[in-house]
């Protein structure tokens, strides 16, 4: 619970069997959070085992990708406010209550890895994977004016429950480019948000993605493929009209280019 509003995490879980309990353990110990729900996504097996006894909550996705598994966990949860986080022990649960003090003033707050003095030894954070998630972001600030931003591909998130449900119906992305669209959609409806340093540490086991260069290197190429589609409005399933009294209307006609420096949406100005 934090000031008067449910905190829950979500985990979504795909090999991660031999860390998956300690974290679960070490974000209740927190204090902070009410619910934690891991969203089983075809995981290894015996991770089901590691999940009973800890008091975190099991769904399963059957369709395979961090968007699929992210989405489910955000269609089960009616926390008031919710974080994105990973089960394989590279995140510290002391970074939530950062998260959390932040989310009184802006309704969406994003973790960064790329701060050296947060960085720990061991964790999978060199040259290539830090200056491609540090570029691709500074593009993204470029290209529509946004705050700063330094780690693109950070999956420690925090959002207050009405700006997640303004964006929900556009989450559409099944894999594990579901997080530059998540990116993107906030910019779209002009929600307003931050980015902080957090710990980055050392994975338990091997990553399917970041763990492998090339996988890596194609993952950054789909980022950027995707933010340059957002932002010349070849992305094209909706429109976003935006008024004077700072409501939306929507025109599924096609989406147009995002109008760099656009004001953030009122809804969330405190």
């Amino acid at each position: 619970m934090w000031q008067d509003k449910t905190v829950a995490v979500i985990f979504p879980t795909y090999n991660e069997k031999g860390s998956i309990r300690a974290v679960i353990l070490d974000f209740f110990a927190t204090g902070l959070v009410d619910e934690i729900i891991v969203v089983n996504n075809n995981a290894a097996a015996g991770t089901s085992e590691e999940v009973q006894g800890t008091g975190a909550r099991e769904i399963f996705e059957p369709r395979q990708g961090y968007g699929s598994a992210l989405l489910c966990g955000i269609d089960n949860c009616s926390a008031d406010i919710v974080i994105f986080a990973e089960p394989d022990g590279t995140f510290s649960a002391h970074d939530v209550l950062k998260l959390l003090a932040y989310s009184d003033d802006l309704p969406i707050v994003f973790g960064t890895r790329t701060s050296r003095e947060f960085i720990w030894q061991g964790a999978n954070m060199g040259r290539f994977l830090k200056w491609g998630n540090w570029s691709v972001a500074k593009m993204v600030e470029a290209l529509f004016d946004t705050t700063i931003l330094t780690d693109v591909g950070c999956t420690l998130r925090l959002f207050r429950r009405e700006a997640l449900a303004l964006i929900r119906p556009d989450l559409t992305i099944d894999g594990s480019h579901f997080g530059p669209q998540l990116l993107m959609e906030i910019i779209a409806h002009r929600i307003p948000f931050v980015e902080i340093p957090i710990n980055y540490m050392s994975r338990v086991g091997k990553s399917s993605v970041t763990g492998d260069l090339r996988k890596a290197f194609a993952l950054g190429c789909q980022m950027i493929c995707l933010i340059l589609s957002y932002r010349f409005g070849f992305h094209g399933h909706r429109r976003v009209m935006w008024h004077a009294n700072g409501r939306a209307s929507v025109n599924y006609a096609g989406r147009p280019a995002i109008a760099s420096g656009s004001p953030p949406h009122r809804l969330f100005l405190p």
